[in-house]
């Protein structure tokens, strides 16, 4: 059965495909909101993968939305949720399972339940978060022996993340993303497999 994986090119959403990939046919997915963004960082990342990566578009209006959300809020986390909410509703019209890599201490993007029952309910999918029950330093461990990682601070790295394009769409408005972003975000970014995965105390 195939499985839809929204995938930023980092070890959160990779460590999540690769698990899955045990028991469904997997296929990443990164959403973009201009045909124009350079995700040749994120398509490497998903070749190492050895998996099969779609670049999928936001409908019109999206970013928008998001972008006068986060400056009536005065921060990001309801926009970059609605903006995950949206990404997982096209795959719902494309996959019978859905999946993203968020984990056990994700604030944003994060679906309450009762917005994962209507997700799921409206478009009969499976949605499946392989990662919630694991703290970030389990994720740490699990992804560095699968994969190899790079990081950087949001904006520095070329990965597939919502948060540069609405970072860039805010500057356009004439305003500092600083004002709505927390300070020293760290990204991840695969680079490549390590060839060491397996059962390791």
């Amino acid at each position: 059965m195939k499985c839809g994986v929204l995938f930023s090119g980092g070890k959160d959403s990779s460590l999540a495909a690769l698990m899955l990939a045990h028991y469904y046919d997997v296929e990443l997915n990164t959403f973009v909101f201009s045909p124009r963004k350079d995700l040749e960082a994120v398509e490497k990342a998903a070749e190492q993968l050895g998996l099969v990566h779609h670049i999928r578009m936001f409908h019109d209006g999206v970013l928008k939305q998001a972008v006068d959300q986060i400056i009536s809020d005065g921060y990001p986390n309801n926009a970059i949720t609605m903006v995950h909410l949206e990404a997982l509703t096209h795959l719902a019209g494309i996959y019978p399972v859905i999946a993203d890599g968020t984990r056990f201490d994700d604030r944003v993007p994060y679906l309450h339940r009762d917005e994962v029952q209507r997700l799921t309910c409206r478009h009969g999918v499976s949605y499946i978060r392989p990662l919630l029950g694991y703290q970030k330093q389990e994720v740490l461990r699990l992804a560095g022996r699968e994969v190899q990682i790079t990081y950087g601070e949001t904006g520095s790295m070329e990965n597939g993340d919502y948060e540069g394009g609405i970072r860039d769409a805010i500057k356009q408005r004439g305003l500092d993303p600083g004002r709505f972003f927390p300070n020293r975000h760290e990204q991840s970014l695969v680079l490549g497999r390590t060839g060491t995965s397996g059962v390791q105390s």
